[in-house]
């Protein structure tokens, strides 16, 4: 049963991301012929980069935490270890 709903979830991701590529080719293709100045692709870059730089730091912070132990006293205190 583990391995079916597994399928099921690739198969929705996948449908989700055939979906978010369909609408934005179809956008891509009613905007038609926009331009983009220089300010517009230094924002771009920079927003790029930014949200990259936020997902690996958040990424690294998950990392360093579970490999220090700090995640392991999280459910003390709540009823869960009684």
């Amino acid at each position: 049963m583990k391995r079916r709903t597994s399928w099921i979830a690739v198969g929705a991701a996948a449908g989700a991301v055939a979906i978010t590529v369909a609408v934005s080719v179809f956008n891509w293709h009613v905007i038609g012929d926009a331009g983009i100045d220089t300010n517009g692709w230094i924002a771009l870059v920079l927003g790029a980069l930014v949200t990259l730089a936020v997902g690996i730091g958040l990424m690294a912070l998950i990392f360093i935490s579970n490999r220090r132990g700090y995640d392991d006293a999280a459910g003390t205190g709540r009823g869960e270890d009684r």
